[in-house]
């Protein structure tokens, strides 16, 4: 991470913060509303640029908090002070190598990058030539009694197919089958080697190429996948006498496929992708206990401090460059964090264990700083007893405050019930250990977890979740009920207990399947499959015996190269059926039999 000149940072906060008020909460060692406001101001500032990893925006942010961790005179627990370094992938881009050629008997047709053809982001880096077989929509749906590649034989072979389905873009007979993924996934497993997709003639006149988009951690399909203008593929049409825009309207006037092989054109297509490694950072503080034996043990409390930057993946509005400010999500945990933090370190004496606070970076990219820190812990999570989490705290409706984990630990429910002595603020208790957030993966590691959280909102991962929106009284009562139970955990006389929560119908499984496996996705993977980063307790993925750390890379008879192809296939099955997974674990490839459950 570049150094930043500390006296920068300060001068930005000073004057961005409000710190210009003269109220007695702004320099208070307790938790106050002003500073709350001050941080959140602070860390949502345009200066900032939506706090995105590996940008300039969230290096500020970084080391804003680094000083302000040094100024409460926590201790570095980072690889180099109190940073952690962690590498990353930002981004992917076009490579220099892609190419798509037909010959059509003897006439030899090249086309351009970027005006006639590109490479789909979920493409695989590879050279290959075959002939071609134009399949339509590239739906196949036994239970809509329609199927593209009815009658042709793709084996070997690159597919042609067009985007969306025959009744447009915003179909919800075909919704299931209409993602690209799923139409990779599809052509994968009917045997072609490759795919062209093209945005058809009724839907797109202007003939735009598909966007070139990339999934963090996804994978990609595991074939060639590139996209073309559909007047470039009709002027290969025109030489075996076909019209693209009538095929089009026919498939769709008909609702019937009409896929057939062009037998006198071979393609050649190269195609590779780039991907951008940047860097950023969590920022670790620690405090110690003042129990010269109880000392030894951590409670970690946390909180991500990055956001989306300026839109793109993640964002509610894709399509919308422009700060994404992330008040809500998460500088209001952070500001918690900070405030907690200072409290904290105020009263240290009050404290027998020693805390650890954590902000992470990474978090919207698929909890990426907290899965790099329990794979590579500053600290023996050995002597860790717990991890607490704040994400989204600011926008408290109907004074509910929900708190998740609790079935982490016996406990826990008791212990959050009675610090909550404000009868203002009402709890909704969850058992759950897992759930979108830093705190799973530290649940991975049979470690105790809280989760503090007040829900979505429609300015959810838009630029519209501003510092004026959040409820500073509200996140005020719940970070100082947040310190309640952390001096209640570091002064237990025995650690608390782990225990695995009850299921929960979520589980990383598909949003509408009617189907449960039970895992939970390491989605900071980048290997071809599925990793496991954990199994829920009861659930037929813990019968069958999965385990962390396990490649999901086949699913009954399909294979899974990413996490999309696995929640496409959770969709075909139905309660109580059985199927044998195939996972890697470690250099075998283990197969068992998992009883599939009712989503709940």
């Amino acid at each position: 991470m570049k150094h930043l000149s500390l006296a920068i940072i300060i001068l930005l906060f000073f004057t961005l913060s409000a710190f210009s008020q003269d109220d007695a909460g702004i320099n208070s060692s307790n938790i106050t509303v002003q500073e709350l406001q001050a941080l959140v101001k602070f860390l949502t500032s345009d200066e900032l640029e939506g706090r995105g990893s590996g940008t300039k925006g969230n290096e500020i942010a970084a080391k804003f908090i680094e000083s302000e961790f040094k100024s409460y005179g926590l201790q570095p627990k980072g690889t180099n002070g109190y940073f952690q370094e962690f590498d990353f992938i930002s981004t992917v881009k076009i490579g220099d190598d892609n190419s798509l050629s037909m010959k059509v008997k003897s006439l030899a047709l090249d086309f351009k990058l970027n005006e006639h053809f590109r490479p789909l982001g979920l493409t695989i880096d590879t050279s290959i030539s075959a002939s071609l077989v134009f399949v339509g929509y590239g739906i196949s749906a036994e239970s809509l009694k329609y199927d593209d590649y009815a009658g042709v034989d793709v084996n070997g072979k690159i597919v042609v197919m067009m985007r969306y389905s025959p009744n447009g873009n915003k179909d919800t007979v075909f919704n299931k089958y209409t993602p690209i993924r799923m139409k990779a996934m599809t052509a994968r497993n009917k045997g072609a080697i490759g795919m062209i997709l093209i945005n058809g003639p009724v839907d797109e006149p202007e003939g735009k190429l598909v966007a070139f988009n990339f999934d963090r951690g996804f994978g990609t399909s595991g074939i060639a996948a590139q996209t073309m203008k559909w007047q470039a593929f009709d002027s290969v049409l025109h030489f075996v006498g076909r019209d693209f825009k009538s095929i089009q309207e026919q498939i769709n006037a008909m609702k019937q496929p009409q896929s057939f092989e062009l037998a006198d054109v071979m393609a050649t297509m190269h195609t590779q992708t780039i991907k951008v490694h940047a860097k950023t950072s969590n920022i670790i503080g620690y405090l110690e206990g003042g129990d010269p034996k109880l000392k030894e043990e951590i409670v970690i409390v946390g909180a991500h401090m990055d956001h989306l930057g300026m839109g793109g993946e993640g964002s509610m509005k894709p399509d919308t460059v422009a700060i994404h400010h992330g008040a809500d999500d998460n500088a209001s945990g952070t500001s918690g964090l900070l405030e907690l933090a200072e409290y904290c370190a105020t009263h240290k004496n009050d404290f027998k264990r020693s805390l650890l606070f954590l902000s992470f970076s990474g978090e919207e990219l698929g909890t990426l700083g907290s899965t790099y820190f329990v794979n590579n812990p500053t600290i023996s999570l050995e002597n860790a007893i717990a991890m607490l989490n704040m994400d989204m705290i600011g926008r408290m409706k109907e004074s509910t405050l929900v708190v998740e984990g609790m079935g982490t630990s016996p406990n826990f429910e008791n212990l959050v019930k009675s610090s909550n002595d404000d009868p203002s603020i009402k709890l909704t208790l969850k058992p759950d250990g897992y759930g979108p957030s830093d705190h799973a993966p530290f649940y991975s590691k049979n470690l105790p977890v809280m989760f503090f959280f007040t829900g979505t909102h429609r300015e959810y991962h838009t630029p519209a979740d501003t510092w004026e929106k959040i409820q500073y009284e509200g996140e005020q009562k719940i970070v100082s009920l947040i310190s309640k139970i952390t001096k209640e955990i570091a002064n237990l006389n025995e650690k608390p207990a782990f225990t695995k929560a009850a299921s929960s119908p979520m589980g990383g499984d598909r949003p509408g399947a009617r189907v449960s496996l039970g895992i939970i996705p390491d989605y900071a993977s980048e290997i071809a499959g599925l990793r496991i980063g954990g199994t829920r307790k009861d659930s037929p993925a813990e019968k069958a015996g999965l385990k962390e750390g396990d490649v999901i890379i086949k699913f009954g008879t399909k294979d899974i190269k990413n996490i999309y192809d696995y929640m496409y296939v959770l969709g075909e099955y139905k309660p109580g059926d059985e199927v044998d997974v195939v996972v890697k674990r470690g250099t075998e490839d283990i197969t068992v039999k998992a009883k599939l459950e009712d989503r709940k």
